[in-house]
């Protein structure tokens, strides 16, 4: 069995024996995956998401698709890979800092108000989960278990942040189908340039909203009961 599933399996016994009342608790999959929606890789081109933070705004019908509805707390991620190929790896290594990777990143909504009037809209940092090497899991959905449960509020939206790249990102969907970046103005075509969110308390700019693609990954909340 796989030694992630095992620590899975293992950290919820340890919930559900710190509080009863989770054992029967219903596990949330925020973000829900689509089996049929398959990552745009491999392909000419070869489609990934690079060196940003971003979350999705809408997915169809469905808005804020990535807003925890519920307190809780995140055990577990899901994501669906593309399986580009040894050409497209090295291309995306060269260009992207490195190999693939990802990481959960829980972020605070922050508004301009009339109490704030200088403030900017974007997203802070409240809490990040471990970095991921995602090549082992190229051309596979597989779900991820965090070596320690991250605490989400509701109203909080659990981003992911890909410091280099990865093969998550399912294409040519129609207009309803919305994700954001921690990108600024005059920053949605560069996507080279390192933008992610990569400390607690930072502040991003979410100017980039991107159509037709769908970040493809799910997280898994054990609500408080």
């Amino acid at each position: 069995m796989d030694k992630r599933l095992l620590s899975l399996l293992a950290l919820l016994s340890a919930v559900a024996l710190a509080a009863p009342g989770l054992a029967s608790a219903k596990m949330i999959d925020l973000g829900a995956l689509d089996p049929a929606l398959k990552p745009g890789c491999p392909g000419t081109p070869c489609y990934a998401i690079s060196r940003t933070t971003g979350y999705q705004t809408r997915s169809g019908s469905k808005k804020s698709p990535m807003v925890a509805t519920r307190n809780g707390r995140i055990v577990a991620w899901t994501i669906s890979l593309g399986k580009p190929t040894t050409k497209q790896i090295a291309f995306f290594d060269s260009k992207l800092g490195g190999e693939a990777t990802a990481q959960l990143t829980v972020l605070s909504v922050t508004k301009k108000s009339k109490k704030t009037p200088k403030a900017k809209d974007g997203a802070v940092v409240s809490r990040e989960g471990e970095l991921v090497k995602l090549k082992p899991y190229f051309g596979r959905t597989v779900q991820i278990a965090l070596q320690r449960s991250i605490w989400v509020k509701k109203g909080q939206i659990i981003a992911l942040t890909v410091p280099t790249w990865a093969p998550a990102l399912a294409t040519g969907l129609d207009s309803t189908t919305v994700w954001n970046a921690s990108r600024g103005k005059g920053q949605c075509e560069d996507t080279q340039g390192q933008t992610s969110q990569l400390a607690v308390k930072q502040f991003s700019d979410y100017y980039c909203k991107y159509t037709t693609a769908r970040i493809t990954y799910s997280v898994q909340i054990v609500p408080d009961p």
